[in-house]
Parts: structure tokens; sequence; C-alpha cells
């Protein structure tokens, strides 16, 4: 089972026991993370596909690690004028280990204590 998710503009292909680098999420080491924007979810032969989120489905994971990732250059040259520019780059990247890919999302407690309270 695996799961495409929708996180820092961009989309994920994510499996359980896996990791992902995704971009910077802003939460510490060993904070759990729910990704709500699920765009698609496969099982075998069955699929759902969301229009454009699949209704109550979330991914669940732990961060890792937030690092930065290898060194890229970037070199800017304009022939026969004496210019060249050299830059170098690192991006920010967080490390997310996959615990569980959930189809029906699990009500907060908030959610559940108003519903008892109605009841």
């Amino acid at each position: 089972m695996y799961a495409i998710v929708e996180t820092g503009g961009k989309q994920y292909k994510v499996e359980e026991g896996r990791y992902v680098d995704v971009e910077l999420l802003g939460a510490d080491k060993d904070a759990k993370i729910v990704f709500d924007k699920v765009v698609m979810l496969v099982n075998g032969k069955k699929s759902k596909v969301g229009q454009p989120y699949v209704a109550n489905a979330s991914v669940e994971g732990v961060v890792l690690k937030n690092d930065r990732a290898k060194k890229i250059i970037v070199f800017k040259q304009r022939p026969k004028k004496g210019y060249r520019r050299k830059q170098g780059h690192r991006q920010g990247f967080c490390r997310v280990m996959i615990n569980k890919i959930r189809t029906t999302a699990q009500k907060s407690k908030s959610a559940e204590a108003a519903e008892s309270a109605e009841a």
C-alpha cells in the first residue's frame, strides 16, 4: 500500500516503513507529523483518487532529522565581458519516517468530547 501526499508544493510517493525527504516543515527531531493532503491511495489493485484530496485519509510519520542536501554550484558568466559569478547553495530538507497510512482519519479528542456532550 502506498499513497501520494502533497507538502511544500510538491507531491511525494510514500510507503509505510520507508522515509521520505520533504521540504523543511519547521518541526523538531522526533516530532509527529500528519499529512492531510492525500492525493491518491493505492492498495493492490484498488486505488482512490482525490478531487483534489482523498476524503478522510491521512499519513502519519516521525521526523528523523532536519538537514541540508549536498552543495550545488551556481556559475554565471557572460562571454567576452569578464563577468563571472560563482555561488554555492545547500537546500534544507526534513527526513520523515512514514509510520501509518490511514484511509479514514481519526477524530480528535476535542471532536469526540463534543459529540459525546451532544448525545
